[in-house]
């Protein structure tokens, strides 16, 4: 199972920018990191110092978002997207984009929602809840919950 460290997660990003600086051939995993950084010009200053911002900590004490978790969490809308996961995601993001008028407002509407997901599975112990999710999401476009609930991925399994 791949699971980087901080650094390793921060080093990608540092790296893909650098080999697009260079024009170096990319990946398709940092041609889609790419397109994120693109999209965030105000994030250019970080990727263009790694050894400044590698061990850098963003708190909310601080008064500022962590921009690699700004960009992860646009990695992970993304991947869902491309794959369909959960199941009817790939629908629910073409809705939110053609309500909010582009892809990136509706990646940032459903990165409120993973977030508010990851945040009450960590306040309230358990697992990642699907249906908190996609009920999160089908908020956002002023649809009700479904009607039924989806099985949670792993819920069951010793």
């Amino acid at each position: 199972m791949f699971n980087p460290s901080r650094q390793d997660a921060r080093r990608f990003f540092f790296e893909t920018w650098q080999k697009h600086r260079t024009g170096q051939p990319l990946t398709d995993l940092e041609t889609i990191v790419l397109s994120i950084l693109v999209a965030h010009p105000e994030y250019h200053y970080i990727v263009e110092a790694p050894e400044t911002y590698l061990e850098a900590d963003w708190t909310p004490e601080m008064g500022q978002s962590n921009p690699f978790l700004h960009m992860s969490l646009h990695m992970a809308i993304e991947e869902q997207r491309s794959i369909d996961q959960p199941f009817g995601i790939r629908a629910l993001y073409a809705q939110l984009a053609l309500r909010l008028g582009s892809e990136h407002d509706a990646q940032h509407a459903m990165m409120e929602c993973l977030a508010e997901m990851i945040w009450h599975a960590q306040r309230h112990g358990g697992g990642p809840d699907v249906n908190r999710y996609i009920n999160a999401v089908r908020r956002r476009l002023g649809e009700g919950e479904e009607e039924t609930p989806r099985p949670n991925p792993g819920a069951g399994k010793d």
